[in-house]
C-alpha cells in the first residue's frame, strides 16, 4: 500500500513530468515526425495568439480601472460612506533580513505619509537572530525616527532552528504573527477589525494605499474570508537597473494587472493584505515553505471549503528590481529570484494531496483552481522553450521528403504571420511600460527614455533565460525532492 510520503512524492513529480514530457514529445517529433511537430507548433502559435488577444483585452481594462481608482479620494469616500471604518485596526507587518536602513526608512516614510492617518497604523517590524547585530541597529534607527509617529512600534524578534521552520520570510512573518496575536488579545481586539498588510521591506505603499484597502474591507460582505491583493510595481529603483530587469519587472506588472481584472485564478503574490481572522483561522503563513505568499491563499481556501477570494485593490505598491552591485550579479540575483516564484509549483502537490480532507469541496471548484495553478506553471516553463526553440526545430531537420510538402514551404510564413499579430502584446506592454515610468532622476539624462523602449527587444531572450529555465530549474528540483530553500534577494539603490 502506498504511504502518504510516497503519495506525496508522486504529486511532486507530475508537474515537472508535464514540462519535461511536453519538451521530450516536442524534440522527438522534430526528429522523427517534423511534419506533425509543424501541424502542432501551428495550432499552439493560434492558441497563443488568442491568449495574446485575451491577455492584452484584460491588461487594457484593468489600466483604465487602475488609472480611475488614482483619480479617486478614497479617504473622503471612506469617511462619508463607511461609518465603521474608525473601529478597523491596521497593521502592517515588515519582515526583515540583512536589508540597509535606507530601504526600511522609505517603507516607512511611505506609510507615514499615507492619506489614512498614521497614528492609527500599527507597525510590526520582525527581525532575524542569525542577524542579530544588524537587526538591533535597525530598531534602534527606527526608533530614534520614528517614535511617536504611528499608533505603536512592534518589535519582534525570530529565533533561529526552531523545530518544523525554515529560513525564510515565511517562518519570519508566521513568527511575527503568533507575537502579535498576544498583543492584540491582551488589549481584548475582534481580529475581525484587525486588517493586516504583509509587505516585502522594500515595499513602498501609495498614499491612498490604506485608505483604498479600508474601503474595501468595509464594503466587503464578508472581508474574513477574501484576501485584498494591490498591483505591484518596481519602481523604487528601476531607472538604475539593467535593461533586462527592467523588462522582467515590468512582466510582472503587467501580469498583476491582467490577473486582478480576470479574478478566476488570481492567488495572493507578494505583499497584499488580509483579516487577521482569517490569518489565525488558517494557522498564519506558512513557515515551512518558500512560497509562503500564494500559500496563504491556499490555506484560507481549503479552511473555508472554497469559499475564499482575493480582491483586487487598483492602488498601486512600488518595489525593488533585484539589482546589485554589479550587472552579472544583477542577473544572477534575477534567475535566483524567478526560480524562488516559479518554486511556487510547491503548491500543486500540497493541493493534490489536501484535497482528499476536503470531500465537502464540489471536484470542479478543486479541479479548477488545479488546473489554474498547473496551466500556470506549464506555461511559464514551456511557451517561450515552444515558441523560440521547438518551432524551428522541424523546418531545421525536416528530410527532403518533407521539405517538398506544402504545409513545409508555408510554415514559416504561417508563424511570421502569427507572431506579428502576437507582437501586439508587445506594443500595448512598451507602451504601458513607458507610462508606468516613474520620474526620471535628474542623474539620468533623457537618452534613457530610448533604451527603455528598446530594451522591449529583450523579451524573447528574457523569457527563456529569466522566465523558462529558472522555472525548468525550480521544477525539476521538485522532481527530485531536491527542495529550494529562501534565497533572500539583494537590492541596491542608487
Amino acid at each position: 500500500m502506498i504511504t502518504n510520503y510516497e503519495r506525496y512524492r508522486l504529486y511532486e513529480i507530475l508537474p515537472g513530468l508535464t514540462i519535461w514530457g511536453t519538451i521530450i514529445i516536442g524534440i522527438a517529433l522534430s526528429f522523427f515526425k517534423p511534419l506533425i511537430m509543424i501541424y502542432v507548433i501551428i495550432v499552439f502559435d493560434i492558441y497563443w495568439v488568442c491568449r495574446v488577444v485575451y491577455f492584452s483585452y484584460y491588461l487594457i481594462l484593468s489600466w483604465r480601472r487602475f488609472r480611475l481608482a488614482l483619480k479617486i479620494d478614497w479617504m473622503s469616500k471612506l469617511k462619508n460612506e463607511c461609518p465603521s471604518w474608525v473601529e478597523k485596526i491596521q497593521v502592517v507587518m515588515l519582515p526583515i533580513y540583512d536589508e540597509d536602513y535606507e530601504v526600511v526608512s522609505d517603507s516607512l516614510e511611505a506609510i507615514k505619509h499615507s492619506t489614512y492617518s498614521a497614528k492609527k497604523i500599527y507597525i510590526v517590524i520582525s527581525g532575524e537572530s542569525r542577524k542579530l547585530k544588524h537587526w538591533i541597529e535597525i530598531q534602534s534607527l527606527v526608533r530614534s525616527h520614528f517614535d511617536g509617529v504611528f499608533a505603536d512600534l512592534i518589535f519582534c524578534t525570530h529565533p533561529a532552528g526552531l523545530a518544523g521552520e525554515i529560513p525564510g520570510k515565511g517562518s519570519n512573518i508566521n513568527y511575527a504573527e503568533s507575537e502579535f496575536k498576544k498583543y492584540a488579545d491582551a488589549r481584548a481586539w475582534k481580529y475581525i477589525d484587525i486588517i493586516v498588510s504583509i509587505f516585502d521591506i522594500d515595499t513602498v505603499v501609495h498614499p491612498q494605499y490604506f485608505s483604498h484597502l479600508t474601503y474595501l474591507y468595509c464594503v466587503h460582505p464578508n472581508p474574513a474570508r477574501s484576501s485584498f491583493q494591490p498591483v505591484t510595481l518596481y519602481n523604487n529603483n528601476l531607472w538604475e537597473s539593467p535593461s533586462v530587469l527592467r523588462v522582467m519587472a515590468f512582466g510582472t506588472t503587467f501580469w498583476m494587472l491582467f490577473s486582478v481584472a480576470r479574478l478566476d485564478n488570481m492567488v495572493t503574490f507578494s505583499s497584499h493584505s488580509m483579516s487577521f481572522q482569517a490569518i489565525v483561522d488558517c494557522g498564519g503563513h506558512a513557515r515551512d515553505v518558500v512560497s509562503e505568499d500564494s500559500r496563504i491563499f491556499f490555506q484560507c481556501w481549503l479552511t473555508n471549503h472554497g469559499n475564499y477570494e482575493v480582491t483586487p485593490l487598483y492602488i498601486p505598491v512600488s518595489m525593488d528590481t533585484v539589482r546589485a552591485d554589479n550587472w552579472f550579479a544583477s542577473l544572477k540575483n534575477l534567475y535566483l529570484q524567478q526560480r524562488r516564484w516559479a518554486w511556487g509549483t510547491e503548491n500543486i502537490p500540497f493541493l493534490m494531496y489536501a484535497f482528499r480532507n476536503h470531500k465537502e469541496i464540489p471536484w470542479l471548484k478543486k479541479a479548477t483552481i488545479l488546473f489554474h495553478e498547473w496551466e500556470g506553471k506549464w506555461s511559464w516553463a514551456v511557451v517561450a522553450v515552444l515558441i523560440t526553440i521547438l518551432g524551428r526545430l522541424p523546418l531545421w531537420l525536416a528530410n527532403d521528403e518533407v521539405r517538398q510538402s506544402a504545409l513545409f514551404f508555408n510554415a514559416p510564413f504561417v508563424l511570421e504571420n502569427l507572431m506579428t499579430i502576437a507582437m501586439m502584446g508587445l506594443l500595448i506592454s512598451a507602451m504601458m511600460g513607458m507610462l508606468l515610468l516613474p520620474p526620471r532622476p535628474t542623474k539620468q539624462g533623457q537618452h534613457k527614455y530610448l533604451f527603455m523602449l528598446l530594451q522591449w527587444a529583450l523579451v524573447p531572450v528574457s523569457l527563456l533565460l529569466f522566465s523558462s529555465v529558472p522555472c525548468i530549474d525550480a521544477v525539476t528540483h521538485l522532481m527530485f525532492g531536491k527542495y529550494l530553500g529562501f534565497n533572500v534577494s539583494q537590492k541596491s539603490r542608487g
